[in-house]
């Protein structure tokens, strides 16, 4: 892998900098250039959280990218609540920070960041990317978090950019991959991730390489290995989180997944689970959101949770303005490329909200056996604590976070308790999958302290032999608790 490989060129830099005293990122680059497409960028840091501007760039800056490849700034917000509900920052922590394209990619677009605090715990954190975001994308919720308690960080981006914009103003695709940046717009994108030499499969193996090459990375810096590697990540990023203990458990120690995402070719996975969302969102609006129509009841059989009204804005409205179209169109993208997604216009949902996935499937087998590829198996071979908000719209708590609990218990045969490798669900009652939400709808809950908490129960665990506290569901205003009120899942997905 990337961070074991070094190439000859980073030998020949360690020797030259042996010659003289060497700065602290030279001191690191001596080991870990090698695994970099050009000198990555690395600078002393007066403080390593967002407190400190400069280490998070503008967007748009790497040069000769279009708009939208690249977006740190942007990035770092989608995972966190607004202020001030963010992680809150008590001190400046002095340090190293570090990051550029790895050589591996020949497609130059893999990203690797990591952040080295001066004040070192003896310990490494390795975040995942949410979407298609960069590696910045962890910065508010995780890095903020963990690198004030003197936690070395690093990310990654899953081997791709983000999207280009291929169209402002559009009534149809301008080419065959292109999908609509929302519903009611004429804005059209591509995303990197749908380039055909960027198979998801590289999600999983970026995640290793990027724990592999972090902790060559704080070897370099601190003369020593971490005690101990933690993966963390949100949505596709728990994903990632989810791949990396089931795959890596010589790299990472343990890990906290915040509603990643659930793949299984025989399902659930997003291609079956978002067209019935799409379909009748039409009808419930032209319901005037009455709940008891035939299409509110489609999209809860389909395993959404209950909508939430607030005058004329709906809950569910803004995932379908949002998330809900350019998300099935990004993933039947990736896997059926050959499906016509909009054959009558903007406003024909035929292959977004009309895909049908077992229908493709049993035309072209290939398509399951490509999402067989990277489903996730359950097969955790380290502790792995998933948390999720029973309010996700986006990939609902039935299909997602419980469906991979049942994995875990499936490949366990009941005997769950009984494996070092513990498997916890803490559901989130009122939780959602966009923090920001709540903004709109002050039902819901945050669930960012809640995942910070469970990671700070899985390092006791990991290294104190702690119990982890059950599954459980955390009630509305609640917290995580070693006698829950309620075990196991939550009974009502919301309490108003």
């Amino acid at each position: 892998m990337l961070a074991r490989q070094l190439s000859a060129a980073a030998l020949a830099l360690f020797a030259s900098f042996s010659a003289t005293a060497a700065t602290r990122c030279e001191q690191i680059l001596s080991r870990i250039g090698g695994a970099f497409a050009s000198t990555p960028l690395c600078f002393e840091s007066t403080d390593l959280t967002t407190a400190n501007a400069l280490t998070t760039p503008p967007n748009n800056t790497l040069p000769g990218l279009p708009a939208g490849a690249w977006t740190p700034q942007t990035d770092r917000n989608v995972i966190s609540p607004d202020p001030p509900n963010r992680t809150p920052i008590t001190k400046a922590v002095p340090g190293v920070q570090l990051e550029g394209y790895l050589a591996d990619d020949p497609s130059g677009e893999a990203r690797f960041l990591i952040r080295l605090p001066d004040d070192w715990n003896g310990k490494l954190v390795v975040a995942g990317a949410s979407g298609t975001r960069s590696e910045f994308n962890g910065y508010f919720s995780w890095s903020d978090y963990v690198v004030q308690k003197g936690y070395a960080y690093a990310s990654q981006n899953k081997g791709v950019l983000n999207l280009k914009i291929v169209s402002l103003a559009s009534p149809t695709p301008p080419d065959p991959l292109s999908c609509r940046l929302n519903p009611a717009s004429q804005i059209w994108v591509d995303f990197y991730d749908n380039a055909a030499d960027k198979p998801f499969t590289q999600w999983t193996q970026y995640m290793i390489a990027a724990g592999q090459l972090a902790q060559e990375g704080v070897k370099a810096r601190y003369n020593r290995y971490p005690r101990h590697t933690y993966a963390v990540g949100t949505s596709n990023g728990g994903y990632q989180v989810r791949r990396a203990v089931e795959e890596a458990p010589n790299v990472f120690d343990g890990g906290v997944d915040w509603e990643g995402t659930f793949i299984d070719p025989a399902g659930p996975n997003i291609l079956i689970d978002l067209p019935p969302a799409i379909a009748n969102w039409p009808a419930y609006l032209a319901s005037g959101f009455n709940s008891n129509s035939q299409a509110a009841q489609n999209i809860r059989a389909a395993g959404y949770p209950p909508d939430i009204v607030s005058g004329t804005t709906s809950f569910w409205g803004l995932y379908w303005a949002q998330f809900w179209e350019v998300t099935q169109c990004q993933w039947q993208k990736r896997f059926d490329p050959t499906w016509v997604t909009y054959p009558g216009g903007p406003n024909n949902i035929s292959g977004t909200g009309g895909y049908n996935y077992f229908a493709r499937v049993a035309q072209d087998p290939s398509i399951a056996a490509q999402v067989a590829a990277v489903a996730t198996t359950g097969k955790i071979k380290r502790p792995l604590i998933t948390v999720a908000g029973t309010m996700d719209a986006l990939l609902p708590i039935e299909r997602g976070a419980r469906a991979y609990e049942d994995v875990v218990n499936d490949s366990r045969k009941g005997n769950n308790a009984q494996r070092e490798a513990q498997y916890r669900l803490y559901e989130v009652q009122n939780g959602n999958h966009i923090e920001t939400f709540k903004n709109t709808f002050p039902q819901l809950e945050f669930i960012q302290p809640h995942a910070q908490k469970a990671f700070d129960l899985l390092v006791e665990h990991v290294e104190n032999k702690a119990a982890l506290p059950p599954s459980q569901c955390v009630p509305r205003g609640g917290a995580i608790a070693n006698a829950p009120t309620q075990a196991g899942h939550c009974a009502s997905l919301f309490v108003p």
